[in-house]
């Protein structure tokens, strides 16, 4: 079973892939887009998940800190359900708090250059996202 990592941001989706086993999350790739437009993302989803052979997918949830929901879980939510209707596959919602503040510090820890992160936070921030979903389903929850 693959599970595909989704992290929707205003203007990018940072996309990551699971293993076969369902252990392991890897980076894919970051999409760009108009803000706003998210009708443009569902073709390049619907083919990832018919490459990939997706079974499932999880969705960042980026909730306030004080656990509310904000304008961008609202977002999140609409964005879930469209997947959801247009590509008739279930959709988990992850809590995304900090992911891309950790995403970030891996980053600097590795000592790559801002440009550099600037292109990949999306996808790591993703790849966190489904990490933390994939340890906690498997038990190991961190």
């Amino acid at each position: 079973m693959r599970y595909l990592g989704l992290d929707l941001g205003t203007r990018t989706l940072g996309i990551s892939i699971s293993d076969i086993t369902a252990t392991i999350a890897n980076s894919y790739k970051t999409i760009r887009f108009n803000e706003g437009d998210y009708e443009v993302l569902i073709p390049e989803l619907k083919n990832i998940i018919e490459e990939y052979n997706i079974e499932k997918i999880v969705l960042g949830f980026p909730k306030n800190m004080n656990n509310t929901i904000g304008e961008r879980g609202i977002i999140t939510l609409g964005f879930k359900e469209q997947i959801e209707k247009v590509l008739n596959i279930e959709v988990i919602m992850q809590d995304e708090r900090l992911s891309t503040v950790e995403a970030t510090h891996y980053m600097v820890e590795a000592d790559m250059s801002r440009k550099k992160r600037k292109k990949k936070i999306d996808s790591l921030a993703a790849n966190i996202i489904l990490q933390t979903y994939l340890d906690k389903m498997k038990g190991r929850d961190l």
